[in-house]
This record gives structure tokens, sequence and C-alpha cells, in this order.
């Protein structure tokens, strides 16, 4: 073999080993760029979802708030009813009491 051949080969490996160097160190920063990458996405996920989250227990919150007003504003309703009832009944109560107390 002559020099000249064993000086292409020598550098034809050195070549080589710097293309390797290379494709290994832009491989290790794609993976460190792929883990970046993926945490800022399962952070930004995780506060989407929690924020997702605190807009449910509000529009829930709102809901149980419209339906305890609906309830409070039923059963002031009957309360009312009642005691219009109860009103109506007060003086035949009354003269029914007072009409046993006279008998006896």
């Amino acid at each position: 073999m002559s020099l000249e051949a064993i000086e292409k080969v020598t550098q034809i490996e050195d070549q080589s080993r710097e293309r390797k160097a290379a494709a290994e160190v832009e491989a290790r920063q794609l993976v460190a760029d792929a883990e970046r990458e993926g945490l800022a996405l399962l952070q930004q996920t995780r506060a989407d979802a929690a924020e997702a989250g605190r807009q449910l227990l509000r529009e829930a919150e709102e809901r149980a708030a419209g339906k305890a007003a609906e309830i409070s504003r039923a059963a002031e309703a009957e309360s009312a009813a009642l005691r219009q009832a109860a009103d109506k009944h007060l003086d035949e109560a009354a003269e029914f009491i007072v009409g046993r107390i006279v008998k006896h």
C-alpha cells in the first residue's frame, strides 16, 4: 500500500470519527431538546387541566347557587302559602277554643 493510500485511508477514518462525534453530539442535543419540549408540554397540559378543573368547579358552584336560590324561593312561597292558610283558620280555631272554654 502506498503512502498516499495510507494517508487517504487515515484521512477518511478521521473524517468518519468526526462525523460520528458530530452525529452523537447532534443526537444528544435532539434528545435534550425533545425532553425539554416534552416537559414543557407536560407542564402546559397540567396547567390547562388545572384551569379546566377550576372552571368546572366554578360552573358547578354557580349551578348549585342557582339551585339553592330556586329551592329557597320555593320554600319561601310554600311558607307564605302555609301562613295564609293558617291565618284563614285562626279565627275558626279561636272561636272553637272560646266555645269549648265557655261551654265548660
